[in-house]
């Protein structure tokens, strides 16, 4: 799942590939809040993962992230 959300955060979100890992914060991976808001979208279009961009915002880390669209994934 992590390399589903890099790809998105990517190639979608115009992101650094360099900045985007599992342990960086939200921050340091350039997600803001006008990018958790699309990243939610996304989300929810493509992957059929409900998320809000609130929950989005309190995930620490890439990897929170990770695990929230894991625990909302249909195929989980």
């Amino acid at each position: 799942m992590y390399e589903v959300l890099k790809t998105i955060l990517v190639e979608d979100l115009q992101l650094s590939d360099v900045d985007v890992r599992p342990d960086v914060d939200r921050e340091g991976a350039g997600l803001d809040s006008l990018a958790m808001v699309e990243l939610s979208m996304i989300l929810s279009k493509r992957l059929r993962i409900e998320i809000s961009d609130d929950e989005l915002m309190g995930a620490s880390t890439v990897a929170d992230i990770v695990r929230l669209m894991e625990e909302r994934s249909p195929r989980a």
